[in-house]
């Protein structure tokens, strides 16, 4: 299978999947090479680009991906641990989130104004649950 025919199936570009190749997360038992050197790329590889976007779109960095497929196998327990330090990860996420959601509201019922100038608004304070957490 040609790089432009696993690109489309995919929906990748041409230049990620090169660099997928060039960071190591594409191994070569994905990729044959023919006589004129061109990449022919074994069917498996749609599963684990496939695997790979899943991976990146639930937080996991590139580097992250990489030692996941280098240590080549890992047991059920680090599996686990992996996935739940990611779970804990994306829940601090949702409640930075939900923190800075809040503070918006909390200065939406201040009714600042930006007619002075952009942080100007010296008659009208933080709301005092955010001052010590943003404003020191």
């Amino acid at each position: 299978m040609k790089i432009s025919e696993v690109a489309k199936i995919v929906d990748l570009p041409i230049s990620t999947i090169r660099y997928y190749e060039k960071m190591g997360i594409i191994t070569d038992e994905y990729i044959l090479r023919e006589e004129n050197n061109y990449r022919n790329y074994d069917v498996g590889i749609i599963h684990h680009l496939g695997v790979i976007k899943n991976c990146l779109a639930v937080g996991f960095s590139i580097n992250d991906i990489k030692s996941m497929i280098t240590a080549n196998g890992i047991s059920k327990e680090e599996q686990t641990r992996i996935l739940k330090d990611k779970i804990s990860e994306i829940e601090a996420a949702q409640k930075n989130l939900e923190n800075s959601k809040q503070y918006l509201y909390d200065l939406l019922e201040l009714e600042i104004t930006c007619e002075d100038g952009f942080g100007k608004a010296s008659h009208v304070a933080c709301p005092p649950a955010q001052r010590s957490e943003r404003h020191p």
